[in-house]
């Protein structure tokens, strides 16, 4: 209890932490006020007794004691009241709150001696009938310690030195009278005293209670301030008729009215007014039926048309009652959710429409066509799925730059949007789009696609650019090709993919041999893993022979798949699927390491193998490639990549790369087809290849046209110039053999020779070709022309060969 003693000195206050200090500052300033205010009326009253008491024992006493006590007291008692008056208002002041605590304190030690001398000298010298109005006197100024304050201190050194002094006049008094009356003074001395602790234990309790609660009630201002002011929420109070007592200036705002219009209006009654009439209203009726039942309410948002526009509220809010049980109103928290609903629209939109065009995206697809799926399947009205992909989109976004790519397809929007009203026009992604045509038979909805195809063939002018992209479209009808979503969808994917391969900038519309070649396409993939996991595929090798010497060079390893039940598989059909899959680059690695062992048994003659470019893409192509010549031993300039000029196209950093590290180990690299396609003679600067390839339809007819003859002979003067040999596929007769050897070209690989033969035929076809024996005559009626009765079609890795 130490705290209601003594006052925080400076270094415990520098130890609380700043809050605990600012209380105990504020509990000291109250015990202190308190004091001041009970010593007022102390004052006055022993002043009063003093003087009484003088007045009672002045002819009896020495009127120099007399005076002098009534002096002191009343001196002291003056002090008292000036020192109250002086400190009262002050005390929050630290430096303040410590000197009173010092003065008082002084003060009540200066007024306890003053009366101590009070019953040391009266009581032996009195009768006994005057020793009764000394020990009330006593007793009063010992009762004194309840009345005192809650500073226990304050009441000991007021009441000890009394006490002191009586038993000093009792030692006076004639025995055994004193000596029983010392007696009973210590009892009801203690008795005082140990009440008078407790009372003041009491006393600081409630005190502190009280500041605490100040304290928190200050904080809750604060923060309610604070809430106010840095939220759009509010808090709102009625009375019990329902009238707002509070926020009334926050809802005149919300609302767009004047303060003074809401004074008189219930809540309900202003929910009532202004509830949008588009909403349905019930939170509204909620919350008025919540308040007319004095139930509480919660989350309860409510549509307003206002003044200012549309607003939304967010209302909570309780039913509050007195201590009696009674009624006073409704107290809550209203926010204005306006811009979070429209956060949370405009979040909705954005999820379900594209945020370039505003067109309804792939998820609002979705929906759509799902929610026509069902229309068509219950009414039986015909319709249609346009699937629309734009020729030339990615060109002019690879030329002009996105931002010219992102308004391009904006205007692209606005003409879909002029030609298929009333239709629903969705983009899916880049620059593919759908439009779900509905309730048009075939005739119409294709007249509206012919319609598309040509309104987008027409140039944009973008600023200063004319630009020119065109459209493909794919169309599947409901219900005749299908009423499911994902299979109406696919359906019309593959119209698309028929109308690109019919050279794009056309409609084309599902056919059931379409679906058909999808899944032969499939079966054929699933077959094609099976059949390379099984063994069941095989290299076969065809001759690279050296036009002047007549000497085979090397071979080129062939892919050959001989389907059970089906028979040769035709390398057009197989190729496609592999890459469109990515089982291309496994056939690759299997049959790299395959010509590598196979080669590794033929003396100096170098094996070269077709690459597909999605394998010459993959970072770690150079690596795999230098692993296989460790694993089969063979020499790296034996061997030879051939690669396609699609390689090169729009071709990353990692294909350079590649090729270059596999020619820094010997590896040549072979340029396959060249003269057909994309050649360019950029690539031959770009990458010194080791070997140009001329594709055979040069070769073709090349006695009666003279302009394949000069391309021929370009061709050959041109890799000699930068150091590359040249070799020459399709070579089927002793005259085609005559003009290339003729425009120094160097090796020669077609029919003439051999088609591609099976890797133990080699020797006995080595033997044959370098012994100048004549080769055999083309056969007719063989699926690939070629010289033998059993040859077979050939699968290059990379393309037919």
């Amino acid at each position: 209890m130490s705290e209601i003693i003594l006052p925080m000195g400076v270094d415990d206050a520098a130890r609380l932490p700043d809050e605990d200090a600012r209380l105990r500052e504020a509990m000291r300033a109250t015990m202190l006020a308190e004091t001041l205010q009970l010593g007022r009326y102390s004052a006055v009253t022993q002043a009063a007794v003093v003087l009484a008491l003088a007045a009672i024992f002045w002819g009896i006493v020495s009127h120099a004691y007399l005076s002098g006590l009534a002096v002191a007291v009343t001196a002291l008692c003056a002090v008292a009241m000036i020192a109250m008056r002086r400190y009262r208002g002050r005390l929050g002041d630290r430096s303040i709150a410590r000197e009173a605590f010092a003065v008082l304190h002084g003060l009540a030690l200066g007024r306890g001696l003053a009366w101590a001398s009070m019953p040391a000298i009266l009581l032996p010298s009195v009768d006994n009938a005057y020793r009764i109005v000394v020990g009330a006197v006593c007793a009063a100024l010992i009762s004194h310690a309840y009345v005192a304050g809650p500073i226990f201190s304050l009441a000991l050194l007021a009441v000890a030195p009394v006490v002191a002094g009586i038993f000093v006049g009792l030692a006076g008094c004639e025995s055994p009278v004193g000596e029983y009356v010392a007696m009973l003074l210590s009892l009801y001395a203690a008795f005082v005293f140990v009440s008078a602790r407790r009372m003041c234990r009491h006393s600081y309790q409630r005190l502190c209670d009280r500041v605490m609660v100040q304290a928190q009630s200050e904080t809750i201002g604060f923060l309610l301030k604070d809430f106010a002011e840095g939220t759009s929420d509010w808090l709102w109070e009625t009375d019990t008729v329902g009238r707002l007592r509070q926020a009334r200036a926050a809802v005149a705002a919300l609302l767009g009215v004047e303060v003074a219009g809401l004074r008189h209006r219930t809540l309900s009654e202003l929910l009532r007014a202004f509830a949008d009439p588009d909403g349905d209203g019930a939170d509204a009726q909620a919350v008025a039926a919540a308040i007319a039942a004095r139930a509480p309410f919660r989350d309860r948002t409510i549509r307003l048309r206002t003044a200012v526009g549309t607003r939304w509220i967010t209302l909570n809010g309780k039913p509050v009652f007195d201590a009696q049980g009674a009624f006073t109103g409704y107290r809550g928290v209203g926010s204005d959710t306006t811009e979070s609903r429209e956060a949370q629209a405009r979040i909705a939109f954005l999820a379900g429409h594209d945020s370039l065009t505003g067109l309804p995206n792939r998820s609002g697809f979705q929906d759509a066509l799902g929610t026509l799926c069902r229309t068509v399947r219950t009414a039986e009205r015909p319709s249609a799925l346009f699937y629309l992909d734009l020729d030339g989109f990615k060109a002019v976004n690879d030329s002009r730059g996105h931002l010219v790519g992102d308004r391009l397809l904006r205007a692209v929007t606005a003409r879909l949007l002029a030609i298929g009203e009333p239709h629903s026009l969705f983009r899916l992604g880049g620059d593919e789009f759908a439009m779900v045509v509905r309730d048009l038979g075939r005739p119409a909805a294709e007249a509206l696609a012919a319609r598309v195809v040509a309104e987008l063939r027409r140039p944009f002018q973008i600023d200063e650019a004319r630009l020119e992209v065109g459209v493909s479209v794919g169309i599947a009808y409901m219900p005749d090709d299908a009423v499911e979503p994902a299979s109406l969808l696919m359906r019309a994917d593959l119209a698309l993919y028929a109308a690109k391969a019919d050279g794009k900038g056309c409609w084309r519309t599902f056919d059931p041999s379409l679906e058909e070649r999808v899944v032969r396409q499939r079966q054929f993939d699933l077959d094609m893993r099976a059949a390379l996991a099984a063994g069941e595929m095989e290299l076969h090798y065809q001759p690279l022979v050296a036009m002047r010497s007549g000497r085979v060079a090397g071979f080129e390893a062939l892919l050959r798949w001989n389907k059970p039940g089906y028979g040769w598989v035709s390398p057009g059909e197989i190729i496609p699927i592999a890459e469109t899959t990515g089982f291309i680059v496994e056939i690759g690695r299997w049959a790299l390491r395959r010509a590598c062992t196979d080669a590794r048994t033929w003396s100096d003659l170098k094996i070269a193998v077709n690459i597909s470019s999605i394998h010459v893409r993959m970072p770690g192509f150079h690596a795999e490639v230098a692993a296989v010549l460790r694993e089969t031993g063979l020499a790296p300039d034996r061997l030879e990549i051939e690669i396609t000029e699609s390689v090169l196209l729009d071709h990353g950093p990692e294909v350079l790369e590649n090729l270059k590290r596999l020619r820094a180990t010997g590896v040549r690299i072979a340029l396959d087809d060249f003269g057909t396609g994309y050649s360019s003679l950029s690539y031959l600067t770009e990458f010194p290849f080791d070997k140009v390839k001329v594709d055979r339809s040069f070769v073709r007819d090349l006695q009666g046209r003279p302009e394949k003859v000069a391309v021929v002979e370009a061709i050959a003067r041109m890799a000699r110039a930068l150091s590359m040999s040249v070799t020459v596929e399709g070579v089927e007769t002793r005259q085609q053999l005559d003009v290339l050897r003729d425009k120094r070209c160097d090796i020669a690989q077609g029919f003439l020779y051999s088609p591609a033969r099976p890797v133990h035929e080699v020797a006995a076809l080595i033997a044959r070709i370098e012994g100048a024996a004549p080769p055999p005559s083309v056969s007719a009626g063989d699926p690939d022309g070629s010289p033998t009765a059993d040859a077979r079609p050939v699968l290059s890795l990379a393309r037919a060969s």
